[in-house]
């Protein structure tokens, strides 16, 4: 049966600057199928944060990256049929390796084929996270909403409620991300208070932290899948690790836009800001300002 995490946020802390000093000590590769609009972005930060980018969308060789990257990220942001071919492609072989896959359906409930395009995938590859806004989670989710574009739209459900109905309903662990951001694998719900204002007056902050799930992901949880198939793991474990690891992205995101958002004048000195403090975080400082909630199963 699959146990609940203790409710000791120091603990909690305490693994998740373990997983940032990791992320910083292996420099996982993260494959991004991302949208052409944060290309740029999404990798800068990775590397800012001492992961290591890759860009690869041609269906002709995203099996053969996804087969040696520690993460799979697949952005729905500037769709197209290729695209999503290529998604899938590169999907499957990291499922069969492995390979943790974090989906970031971008403005999913917008049209039908951001919406259609985003179920296609969850219903062809196991998706380990799924990371949106509350508008795009509900949809996908099935549970409605409204959304505006990339921008968060409307839910009938509270974050904390959503993550976790959209987590049980899915099978996989679901970060809904706003002023607070929660993450559930359908048992627990932990929520992250760190995060700045100015995170929604720069475009691809959302996309960048989809991809920091996956430099966290990468160094938590794979080959977890193969060492569950010999015996000495479990599917919940998995999760659970999953769970642990995206949280542990969002909060060192939210807590380096705070640390920006103080140096900052506008959203384009802090835009820069916000890579630098990225960059220049220590673990230390890390523990100091994580706010992590672990609400265990309150949420039903």
């Amino acid at each position: 049966m699959e146990e609940s995490l203790m409710g000791d946020e120091k603990t909690l802390i305490e693994e998740m600057a373990r997983l940032l000093e990791e992320v910083r000590a292996k420099k996982p590769l993260v494959h991004n199928i991302t949208n052409w609009v944060v290309t740029n972005v999404t990798a800068n930060i990775l590397l800012a944060a001492g992961a290591s980018p890759v860009m690869a969308h041609a269906k002709e060789e995203v099996e053969e990256m996804a087969s040696i990257a520690d993460a799979l990220v697949l952005n729905i942001g500037t769709l197209t049929s290729y695209l999503v071919e290529s998604m899938v492609l590169a999907g499957k072989k990291a499922n069969f390796l492995g390979v943790p896959v974090i989906l970031d359906p971008v403005g999913a409930g917008a049209t039908g084929l951001r919406t259609d395009a985003a179920r296609k995938i969850l219903s062809e590859v196991k998706v380990d996270i799924l990371r949106g806004n509350s508008s795009e989670i509900s949809v996908v989710a099935g549970f409605g909403g409204v959304s505006r574009g990339v921008d968060s739209g409307t839910s009938a459900l509270s974050g904390e409620r959503l993550a976790f109905e959209a987590a049980k309903n899915l099978g996989c662990v679901v970060a809904v991300t706003g002023k607070t951001d929660y993450v559930s694998d359908g048992m627990d719900v932990i929520a992250i208070d760190n995060g700045h204002e100015l995170l929604t007056r720069v475009t691809g902050t959302g996309c960048m932290a989809t991809s920091l799930i996956g430099a966290f992901a990468g160094v938590a949880v794979k080959g977890s899948w193969e060492t569950c198939l010999k015996g000495s793991s479990t599917g919940a474990n998995v999760k659970k690790k999953c769970l642990v690891a995206a949280a542990s992205a969002l909060a060192f995101f939210g807590y380096s836009a705070e640390r920006a958002g103080a140096l900052a004048k506008g959203p384009g000195s802090f835009q820069v800001a916000l890579f630098d403090s990225v960059h220049s975080m220590s673990v230390n400082e890390f523990k100091k300002g994580a706010r992590a909630r672990v609400l265990g199963p309150s949420a039903r």
